[in-house]
């Protein structure tokens, strides 16, 4: 990737839409120009657009103030998509060759990946990404890279990523009502994961858990490619909405309680420490035990960490984890989570903080869990070894538009994204410029 070319990620969250600007220095670190963050404003429920209108003015304004502190034109970003919606699946594919004396090529591996996107899914719903597991040649297993390897059977396991057809497009129409271009949409958690993870830890086997506004993401890695994803379809704002109800606040003060005095463990709170509340229109304040909030919090992250280990077993990758647990996301910010994660899941646990790849730049507040997935579309976008790393499989696919050499170095001359994908069968499904 050339040095100087500037990159947008565009976070459209629950809780917040957050457009992020950076560049790639002569040092091969990320230097962050600018930042635009503002509240979502009831447009995006659980990751999915809700309100075109009001999603589309905070695109406006997030994009505006970004745009202002790089002192650069922003005309195209990288969206994320997560949400309820998304779902994962195995499945197994084979195909015979006719010649057990030719070398297996890639051409092999892409028509074994296009059977899988001919796989029947629900009504409404589109397979996003096929991503290869491993292979099998002539019932030899576990193979990683069979190309040039002789063979009649090849046999591939993949991991199948659906989700709706109309979220996404939802977020497409936002976009461009707002007046910029779609560079490409991806997986939230894919995004993270490239922010806040290590090498090592991608090839040892490690769960990612982000913790957002309206959904939690999991992604699990192991061997350096990614095993397992799932959306919980409980966040930060659930917490909110608890405290509300339980201490009979306002949401605004329940949202404050949480991030100023709120604890994942009640038993780390003192007994006798009390908050003060305002009361309403002269009323008298209220009196809110710290110990009681943190019980309250502790109840449903207990229940959403839960929710995390029910699916590292569905992973069956349980015991293979030796990376443990990554926490990022806004949810990352509670106090004593870590603590509360190793009870819950009995795995090693720490805070993901999206600075491993960033520079010392004039925005130090983004390497902040809550700015992982924003992060995580800038490296992405600036694609700075030209493929996706190990994080997932690349797949060869012609566009539609040629991507310009000088954006490109050149391994990504051989190999395009595999989001973009995303991108075209979006396209293919109508003119979204027409919504």
């Amino acid at each position: 990737m050339t040095n100087g070319k500037i990159i947008v990620g565009l976070d459209i969250g629950t809780t917040k839409i957050c457009a992020i600007v950076g560049r790639m220095n002569e040092y091969g670190k990320v230097d962050i120009l600018g930042k635009g963050q503002v509240p979502s404003n009831g447009g995006v429920t659980r990751g999915v657009v809700s309100n075109i209108d009001k999603t589309v003015t905070a695109i406006n304004e997030a994009v505006k103030l970004a745009s202002e502190h790089a002192d650069v034109d922003i005309n195209r970003v990288h969206v994320g998509i997560a949400g309820a919606h998304i779902r994962s699946l195995q499945h197994r594919g084979m195909v015979i060759r006719s010649d057990s004396e030719l070398e297996i090529t890639k051409d092999d591996l892409l028509k074994l990946e296009q059977d899988m996107y001919k796989l029947s899914v629900n009504p409404g719903d589109k397979i996003i990404h096929v991503l290869p597991q491993d292979y099998t040649v002539d019932d030899e297993p576990g193979i990683v890279d069979p190309i040039g390897m002789a063979g009649v059977k090849l046999e591939g396991n993949f991991h199948i990523i659906t989700g709706q057809i109309t979220a996404a497009k939802n977020i497409y129409k936002c976009v461009e009502k707002a007046g910029i271009k779609v560079a490409e949409i991806m997986l939230e958690p894919l995004a993270s994961s490239h922010a806040v993870l290590s090498d090592e830890e991608l090839e040892a086997g490690v769960a990612l858990v982000d913790i957002g506004g309206g959904t939690t993401d999991v992604a699990i890695f192991h061997e350096n490619i990614i095993r397992h994803t799932a959306i919980i379809p409980y966040g930060g704002n659930i917490i909110t909405e608890d405290i509300k109800e339980g201490c009979n606040v306002m949401k605004n003060q329940a949202e404050l309680l949480k991030t100023r005095f709120g604890s994942a463990l009640a038993d780390e709170s003192t007994e006798n420490e009390i908050v003060s509340i305002p009361g309403l229109r002269g009323r008298e304040p209220k009196e809110i035990s710290v110990r009681n909030l943190a019980r309250i919090i502790n109840a449903r992250v207990e229940e959403i960490l839960e929710l995390v280990y029910y699916e590292i077993k569905a992973s069956g990758l349980e015991k293979k984890l030796v990376g443990g647990l990554v926490i990022t996301g806004g949810g990352a910010q509670l106090k004593n989570i870590t603590q509360l994660a190793e009870y819950v899941t009995g795995l090693d646990t720490r805070i993901g903080y999206p600075n491993e790849h960033l520079a010392k730049g004039l925005v130090e507040e983004v390497k902040s869990p809550v700015y992982a997935t924003g992060v995580g579309l800038v490296l992405k976008g600036l694609d700075e070894s030209g493929e996706s790393g190990n994080i997932i499989r690349e797949q060869v696919e012609h566009q539609e538009e040629s991507i310009p050499e000088e954006v490109l170095s050149e391994k990504a001359q051989k190999k395009e994204h595999i989001f973009r994908r995303f991108k075209d069968w979006l396209k293919d499904e109508s003119d979204i410029k027409d919504f």
